[in-house]
């Protein structure tokens, strides 16, 4: 029976097993307005740097997912249990990643709530431009809504959600991308590498590497292979999967882009509010196309609130070594809490584009750690054995972190350079 082109989109989607959890995790609210921004202040310019990113994600999701499909153990579990000071190297990578992961939620629910109000306004003018009760109301009962959901879930649960918040993303921003396509000599262009020189350049390259590169995917993704049933008889299947998710966080990420680049840059448009990619966008593309990227922008928001309300449960019950209990008291506190931090953007009535790009900044100062961990696991001969690193393998693992060092340095420089 011949199988429609949509339906195998869809099934090619369903796939993607645990690599779903890192395109929600990667491609958020943060991703997104990160891109938009980069878009409209260099065009096309950074394409190349994004391919970088991901290729040094695929490499890094390759080999946490090796450790643990060959290990069966979990990272900050195979740090404490597996490494000489491994214990100091896991609890710093934890606080670290609950840190920048709490704080990058307000701007995501900032985002969502905003982005959900200004859609109602494209097809009901009378509301107000500016509502801060009505968008504070939608924050109250999205982070309401979410908190249910994830009490009442199960990983296969939350992998089903994902898998249609990934999928509405990523039609609406393709959709999108060929709506406001530029000439394809710019996005070619966007492939010669070369950076940008302007005020504040090095922080939002930071923050591009700090929302591709995230953290959180490599630190997680063991958990995700172990919760998938996934063994050294899958390391096939691994490999594949570390790679469509690479390749999944690059297309979306580079229509998002693309799109910025060929509407906001040749009109010299900067974004700093949600308000701004609406007011912008609409007079050139039209409402649909504008409703379709509010849409992908919100599904990317909501993508990444699951993974960022269990981070913390996670990252302790992979500490410990024990099973996510969705049902503890300690589960029900933490992502209570997550949810609370979810809500100071929108009871402040801040600007939560200026924050989720401080933020995607922040994350790059623990990357280079979990790089390093992941070169000390997989090279461990006496749990990997014949599977661990080889040269391919250590020469990405090694390029990764020379880069994210080099990028980390950039930033502090910058965020010095700024006060």
């Amino acid at each position: 029976m011949r199988i429609s082109f949509p339906k195998r989109i869809w099934y090619f989607i369903l796939s993607v097993g645990p690599g779903i959890f890192g395109i929600g995790y990667t491609i958020g609210t943060g991703s997104v307005t990160t891109m938009v921004k980069s878009g409209s202040e260099t065009g096309s310019m950074l394409l190349w740097h994004l391919v970088l990113c991901c290729l040094f994600s695929w490499v890094v999701m390759e080999a946490y997912g090796r450790f643990a499909a060959v290990t069966g153990d979990t990272a900050m579990h195979g740090f404490k249990s597996k490494l000489k000071f491994g214990k100091i190297l896991a609890l710093f990578i934890i606080l670290g990643i609950i840190a920048g992961q709490w704080s990058s939620y307000t701007g995501i629910i900032g985002i969502c709530s905003n982005g959900i109000y200004e859609t109602v306004r494209l097809f009901i003018p009378d509301l107000p431009a500016v509502n801060y009760w009505g968008v504070l109301g939608i924050s109250v009962f999205i982070l309401f809504l979410l908190y249910v959901l994830l009490l009442v879930g199960r990983y296969s649960f939350f992998e089903k959600v994902l898998v249609v918040l990934v999928s509405i993303m990523a039609v609406c921003f393709l959709l999108t991308m060929f709506i406001v396509l530029p000439p394809p000599e710019t996005i070619v262009n966007g492939f010669v590498p070369k950076l940008p020189h302007f005020k504040d350049s090095e922080l939002l390259i930071a923050a591009f590497v700090g929302t591709t590169m995230a953290g959180p995917t490599f630190i997680v993704r063991p958990l995700t292979i172990i919760g998938h049933g996934w063994t050294r008889e899958n390391l096939r299947e691994q490999s594949r999967d570390a790679l469509i998710s690479a390749v999944m966080i690059f297309i979306i990420s580079a229509s998002i882009l693309i799109c910025a680049a060929g509407v906001l840059f040749p009109q010299g448009l900067k974004i700093t509010r949600v308000l701004d990619m609406v007011g912008t966008l609409e007079p050139l593309v039209g409402k649909f196309a504008v409703a379709l990227f509010m849409v992908g922008l919100i599904s990317a928001g909501l993508s990444s609130t699951f993974p960022i309300m269990m981070v913390a449960a996670l990252l302790i019950a992979d500490y410990r070594r024990g099973e996510l209990d969705t049902s503890s008291v300690l589960f029900r506190i933490l992502a209570a809490v997550a949810c609370i931090f979810g809500l100071i953007i929108p009871v402040l009535g801040a600007q939560p584009i200026i924050a989720q790009i401080l933020t995607q900044v922040f994350n790059v100062f623990v990357l280079p750690i979990v790089i390093i961990g992941a070169i000390l696991l997989v090279n461990k001969k006496e749990i990997m054995d014949t599977s661990r690193a080889g040269l391919l393998l250590n020469f990405g693992l090694a390029g990764a972190l020379v880069f994210s060092i080099g990028v980390s340095y950039q930033a502090i420089v910058s965020l010095i350079n700024s006060f």
